[in-house]
């Protein structure tokens, strides 16, 4: 018996009725039955014993392993078994040679289809793994949220802890029991879902409204520089075109920075690379240069944020606004618009001796118009790509997202 096949089956709302004659025949076959909650629920007909897959996987993994030999053992999970499932735990601690998995429709797939929205760019998440603050980071900067929500936190609750955060700028969709007979699909904002009950068999979508801007991610504690990309209030859709973390402190290494320097930071967007300038130049002057009105509303929103002092906002379009600023030490360039080497032009003229001006590209076609001019003020011309991939932990695995690549070019004068 022990050289069978164990059955990782997907189920929908309509239980027994809804799966392949095959699966079927695995369902009604089983001595032992293993489920989350929501998945057993959907199966009352069969006689199995039934063992609930809850937050103690381990324990859940020694039950397994003593049954196989000995009963014959279904496994079954709400929708696919491998998305936001236990498939991929079971196969990565007992081993996936023992066993076959079938999938429904997952329930997330089909609560899109219901709004009419594509979930290929959508954050999706399950929280009856993870807590709410956990993935809270992730919903702010979002664009479009698909949330297997979970007893511990219903539509409801999730929508009251985000408005307590002043994360009100989502329309919510609830869809429950997607394909059964009593499905009801309920739209409205997040102060009308945060009184309301549903079916617990649901799915929670957000969508972000038009030009709302993300709210940063408080901290206690806030770093001098290479603090995380989402405490920074940021602009939509331009939240993704931040300096990140980890470039921005390869950036000031290439500045090479002290204490009194005057600097610009040129291009400044939501202002994060000026501010950890300004903490670096102290008692020194930075002039944060944006010529976008939402973003220079949002550099003195950060400003306040981080209690710098030190950094002056200015309001225009670069290298006009060059004209009656203090002369700097040091000059960092956002480098993705046009003309670029116009302005590296008057950049590097307005430096002092012994300047550095550094450039941040993020396309192939700005590195080689960026390079050709560096090279046209300067000998040498020092450029670095980088390529950050950060870990992310998903149920006791480590992964990692890549951060997409960019380019540092730096030069000195004189």
């Amino acid at each position: 018996m022990s050289a069978v096949k164990i059955p990782i089956l997907g189920v929908g709302p309509d239980g027994l009725a809804g799966v392949t004659a095959r699966s079927r025949e695995w369902l009604v076959n089983a001595e032992l039955l293993f489920g989350s909650e929501a998945a057993l629920r959907l199966l009352p007909e069969l006689k199995a014993e039934r063992v609930t897959i809850g937050t103690d996987l381990p324990t859940v993994v020694e039950r397994l392993k003593a049954a196989v030999g000995k009963q014959k053992i279904a496994i079954v999970s709400v929708g696919d078994p491998l998305f936001y499932g236990t498939a991929r735990y079971l196969c990565d601690k007992v081993g996936p040679d023992l066993f076959e998995v079938v999938p429904h429709i997952s329930s997330m797939q089909l609560a899109f289809a219901r709004v009419k929205e594509t979930w290929e760019d959508a954050y999706l998440t399950d929280l009856s793994a993870k807590s709410l603050d956990d993935v809270l980071d992730k919903i702010r900067g979002a664009e479009t949220v698909g949330l297997f929500t979970s007893d511990v936190y219903p539509p409801g609750r999730i929508a009251r802890e985000l408005l307590a955060r002043g994360i009100d700028y989502f329309r919510a969709t609830v869809c429950e029991n997607l394909g059964g007979r009593d499905e009801r699909v309920t739209q409205g904002e997040l102060t009308d879902i945060q009184g309301m009950t549903f079916d617990p068999l649901n799915i929670l979508i957000l969508k972000r409204k038009p030009n709302r801007p993300d709210v940063p991610r408080a901290v206690s504690t806030l770093a001098r520089f290479g603090n995380p990309d989402d405490v920074f209030a940021q602009s939509r859709p331009k939240s993704g075109l931040i300096t990140q973390a980890e470039v921005r402190s390869l950036a000031l290494a290439q500045l090479d920075l002290h204490p009194g320097d005057v600097a610009w930071d040129v291009g400044a967007g939501s202002g994060s690379v000026g501010i950890e300038i300004a903490n670096l130049v102290a008692p020194g002057v930075v002039f944060a240069i944006e010529q976008d009105a939402a973003d220079f509303h949002l550099i003195s929103a950060n400003l306040e944020t981080f209690g710098v002092k030190n950094v002056k906002p200015i309001f225009g379009t670069a290298p006009a606004i060059f004209s009656g600023l203090p002369a700097p030490d040091a000059i960092f360039i956002g480098g993705n618009g046009g003309e670029i080497a116009r302005l590296l032009e008057a950049a590097f003229a307005v430096l002092r001796s012994g300047g550095r001006l550094v450039v941040n590209v993020g396309t192939l076609e700005m590195l080689s118009a960026t390079y050709a001019a560096m090279k046209r003020l300067a000998t040498a011309v020092d450029v670095q790509l980088v390529s950050i991939a950060r870990g992310v932990e998903q149920m006791e695995s480590l992964r990692f997202e890549a951060v997409n690549p960019t380019f540092l070019l730096r030069v000195r004068k004189g």
